[in-house]
């Protein structure tokens, strides 16, 4: 290997390692660098905190009891108390200004954000649907909303803290079990925290006297992109770490 070569590929490998601290670009990404290693062959708190534990969640889009059974983890070098400073989503986005809130998900970063006005309020892992139910893109609004539903599929399959955003085809938010990968029959699946907040926060649609027209729709959610099911999830590469999520510059979901 010339060494050019390997100069430029050993510059390429320290930038992706490492996240600079930094929000001139409006992305805030910058908790400083993350790092590869196995998880603890006993429990994680023997290794962990409970903040810590909670924050590994988000980091690797799996819940604690899958958290073990990765074949990584990706672990922070800097341990900060504001979560959104790990955030892939820009903390500002300006396309969101104009609204109260929105809610956005990016499906190849198996992650949300919650927006109020542009400014990033919340963020946190999902899994979305598997290759075979995929979850399609597109420009949506919460509808209706309740403590724990019932599938329609399987019986057998009870879904807390329910927050429907596509009522022709049955698709919302909820908490459900995050194996660290797109899992579900095509709805959102969150950690109880977050679909317990987003319950709260999220605002639902709001009909007329005989419940049959929209008269106002509830929070606007755009999904984007498509998740890659050929490939490692990309949350896993510390290049991709060391590179900002990208945001259309309309909300409109065209």
């Amino acid at each position: 290997m010339k060494r050019g070569t390997r100069n430029a590929r050993l510059l390429s490998w320290i930038y992706a390692a490492s996240v600079v601290l930094g929000v001139s670009d409006g992305h805030a990404q910058t908790a400083g660098a993350f790092r590869l290693e196995a998880p603890p062959a006993d429990a994680l708190p023997s290794r962990f905190s409970e903040p810590e534990i909670a924050l590994l969640e988000k980091l690797n889009r799996a819940d604690r009891e899958h958290l073990p059974q990765l074949p990584q983890l990706v672990v922070p070098e800097r341990w900060l108390e504001d979560e959104r400073a790990y955030s892939p989503l820009p903390r500002r986005y300006e396309a969101g200004a104009p609204l109260r809130k929105l809610l956005v998900v990016h499906l190849p970063g198996q992650l949300f954000g919650a927006y109020e006005f542009g400014e990033l309020v919340r963020w946190g892992p999902i899994s979305s649907g598997a290759a075979a139910t995929a979850t399609p893109p597109g420009r949506y609004h919460l509808n209706w909303r309740a403590t724990g539903h019932v599938s329609s599929v399987n019986p057998e399959w009870f879904m807390p803290w329910y927050f429907n955003y596509d009522n022709e085809q049955g698709r919302a938010f909820h908490e459900y079990e995050l194996p660290g990968r797109p899992a579900s029959h095509g709805c959102l699946r969150l950690l109880r925290r977050d679909a317990q907040w987003l319950f709260d926060w999220g605002e639902p649609w709001r009909l007329d006297a005989r419940e049959v027209t929209v008269m106002e729709p509830g929070t606007p959610v755009l999904i984007v992109g498509e998740y890659g099911f050929a490939a490692a999830p990309p949350w896993r590469g510390l290049a991709w770490l060391a590179q900002p999520v990208a945001l259309p510059r309309s909300v409109s979901g065209d």
